[in-house]
């Protein structure tokens, strides 16, 4: 299995500087392919140019301007023309399938801020014989830089990526290593309820709340962003440090968001992993969940609307969206895979209008957010749990049903 790793980086200022330098020579490059292909198509009778052809460049490009290109490694400069050539697989596979394409675009400097190398070795070189907290990786072009690692890696190491994330640096290792050892079974099964008053639900009773990491920032986040609008339109290389620090400000206040939800659904995935050998989730469409409303139009004066609920539901999809379901169901199936366990996802409709005890369905039986009151039997308990126990139960019948 493939695992990868992710370490903050210690360089100097100068390397920090030759590494920006590094990010911006491949973001020129990607717009530079980026440009030729968009030439081709409209200038040469729709020709399509491939990744074999701008490969097939790269060592005039080098020849060229090698004060530019020609100091950085040869693979990962065919690694940023792939990641164009997967954007364009990318959008002829929306445009085939009648999605919305979105065409690739160009990238701003602050935009790209990754830049791949394919094989360890090769352009890079990291210190596997090394398991201080303090190992170094080296980049042709940039030297040796110092690594914070705060865990070994096992295996071999087969890709390294360096990434700037607002002003710090981070190498992200993929490594092969063996399946491992799976956990000891418990015996124990479980359905999971995604929420908004609680971030999950399971079938046995407990809750667990929701953090709300988003809306406990927006007062902050509000206020850079407040901060930030005060600054005229200008160009990049116009703009004042002010605006600089504010437009980190907002990143940071962003960043630091996207790391407590992470946080969250790590703690949340390990320990519904360590506790049950089974468990099943709802398939949640959360892409469709958070669409805003179409418009009304009113058909007695035209050019006019009728209200459509567009301001709560896009307080709903603000919540959906910051408790982070689909980053925790991913987690959650990577970590099980991990452990040995199971993870099923099961068809959400009525899940919590099914009543458990009688199997009664009726969107009567749930008159509250929390409360679940069967109009047939009279059987009550938390909404939220009864949505568990219906997952847990299909979860059940689809785990035993033979394969079609």
């Amino acid at each position: 299995m493939i695992r990868a790793y992710k370490f903050l980086m210690r360089p100097t200022v100068g390397q920090a500087i030759t590494l920006g330098e590094m990010l911006r020579d491949h973001c020129g490059l990607y717009n530079g392919a980026l440009q030729e292909r968009r030439d081709a198509y409209r200038h040469a009778s729709k020709t399509s140019i491939k990744y074999g052809q701008q490969s097939a460049q790269l060592k005039e490009i080098r020849a060229f301007a090698p004060e530019r290109h020609g100091r950085w490694s040869f693979s990962s400069q065919q690694a940023t023309l792939r990641r164009l050539d997967k954007a364009f697989a990318a959008f002829f596979r929306r445009v085939k399938s009648g999605d919305t394409p979105g065409h690739p675009r160009f990238r701003g400097v602050n935009w790209f801020d990754t830049v791949d190398f394919p094989k360890d070795g090769d352009g890079c070189r990291w210190d596997s014989t090394s398991h201080d907290p303090v190992t170094r990786v080296r980049f042709q072009g940039v030297g040796h830089v110092k690594v914070n690692q705060h865990r070994p890696v096992v295996g071999k190491v087969k890709t390294v990526s360096v990434k700037r994330e607002g002003r710090k640096w981070f190498v992200v290792l993929t490594a092969e290593q063996a399946q491992p050892e799976p956990l000891p079974a418990t015996g124990s099964v479980a359905g999971i309820d995604m929420g908004i008053a609680n971030f999950l639900a399971d079938s046995n009773g407990e809750l667990v709340p929701n953090p709300r990491h988003g809306r406990k920032a927006a007062a902050k986040l509000e206020a850079a962003q407040q901060a930030l609008s005060r600054f005229p339109r200008v160009r990049r290389d116009k703009r004042t440090a002010n605006h600089r620090r504010a437009v980190e400000r907002v990143a940071a206040l962003h960043r630091k968001v996207r790391r407590q939800r992470l946080d969250h659904a790590h703690k949340t995935a390990l320990d519904l992993v360590r506790q049950h050998d089974f468990i099943a989730h709802e398939d949640l469409k959360i892409r469709n969940m958070v669409k805003a409303p179409a418009p009304k139009t009113d058909p007695e004066t035209p050019g006019s609307f009728l209200p459509n609920g567009a301001e709560a539901k896009a307080g709903l999809n603000r919540s959906i969206s910051d408790a982070g379901w689909g980053v925790f169901l991913t987690i959650l199936t990577s970590k099980a895979e991990s452990a040995g366990r199971e993870v099923i996802a099961v068809d959400p409709r009525n899940t919590s209008r099914t009543c458990p005890e009688c199997g009664h369905v009726d969107k009567e039986n749930r008159p509250t957010q929390e409360k679940f009151h069967c109009v047939s039997c009279g059987h009550q308990a938390h909404a939220d749990t009864v949505g568990a126990l219906n997952v847990l139960r299909a979860g059940l019948v689809r785990r035993k049903a033979p394969p079609a």
